[in-house]
């Protein structure tokens, strides 16, 4: 294993734009399968594609970061390889991978690893990971976990895919980092203001949200929603899954199912991907 940052990707999500992405999906991973360490690698661009793993949340305590995994070789290289998640209960004695990398497994002394592919436009541009310090045999919810994380960040890229056709690049740029801030703590407000017993104080932190997301400009699409969806499509504008929402928001996976039902028909949208997208259209969520 190589540490090599001379070659950032080409393809897919620029550097920036991805780990912009990946700051949400990975303190969540953590908080959702209480791993040690989330982390996540881009693919480099080339005929046989590296990973460099670049992006970190928990303790790192070795050479794992900027470390650089080959084709097949490894966790990361068997889940690009096959383009599908993977489990491994004990690293360092799974039969499953090469053990290239076991010297910096050990650095970290990390054992149990789950992994899963972000792929955006048909292309794997990134692995992200779940891992525990301890072995484990039971490591279907987090892998659950790190697929439902991996498919917030495909769809946050794919609303920016989509938005980038529409402005400049030097616009888009702005606006990406912009965008990423307020709707964060647009998030944030909300979920904050459900957590406040002061009836006053909250309603004052919901007004506040409200203003993020700005009056919606002249068009011909009018929505009204009530608090519980407004929470819900602000969710689904982070990129979160209906799992991730229900566990976010304290609620039962059939509530979140109708209330994103109900948003797809006040926004005349096919999915949830179109409903983000036709939300930020008229300013519903920032």
């Amino acid at each position: 294993m190589t540490a090599n940052t001379d070659n950032p990707p080409k393809r897919g999500a620029p550097a920036d734009e991805l780990a912009r992405r990946l700051r949400g999906p990975l303190a969540r991973l953590r908080q959702r399968t209480g791993a040690s360490l989330a982390f996540a690698g881009r693919v480099l661009p080339g005929d046989a594609p590296r990973i460099e793993l670049f992006s970190f949340d928990g303790d790192v305590r070795g050479p794992l970061r900027g470390a650089n995994l080959n084709p097949g070789h490894g966790l990361g290289g068997r889940v690009v390889g096959r383009a599908r998640p993977e489990a491994i209960g004990d690293y360092v004695s799974s039969p499953l991978i090469t053990h290239t990398y076991d010297e910096i497994i050990r650095a970290e002394s990390l054992r149990a690893i789950v992994a899963a592919p972000i792929i955006v436009g048909r292309k794997q541009i990134g692995v992200l990971y779940a891992a525990r310090r301890t072995a484990q045999g039971q490591l279907d919810a987090s892998l659950d976990a790190v697929v439902d994380e991996a498919r917030s960040v495909e769809q946050q890229l794919a609303v920016a895919d989509v938005l980038t056709t529409l402005r400049t690049d030097d616009e888009e740029r702005d606006l990406a980092a912009w965008r990423t801030r307020v709707a964060d703590s647009y998030t944030q407000l909300r979920a904050l203001a459900d957590s406040v017993d002061d009836v006053s104080v909250r309603a004052r932190m919901l007004e506040i949200a409200a203003d993020l997301a700005v009056e919606a400009p002249d068009d011909d699409l009018s929505v009204m929603l009530t608090a519980r969806e407004q929470d819900v499509l602000g969710l689904l504008g982070a990129g979160m899954t209906n799992r991730a929402i229900a566990e976010s928001l304290g609620i039962g996976l059939y509530t979140v199912k109708d209330h994103v039902k109900s948003l797809l028909t006040k926004l005349d949208a096919t999915s949830r991907f179109e409903a983000v997208v036709n939300a930020r259209r008229v300013r519903l969520i920032p």
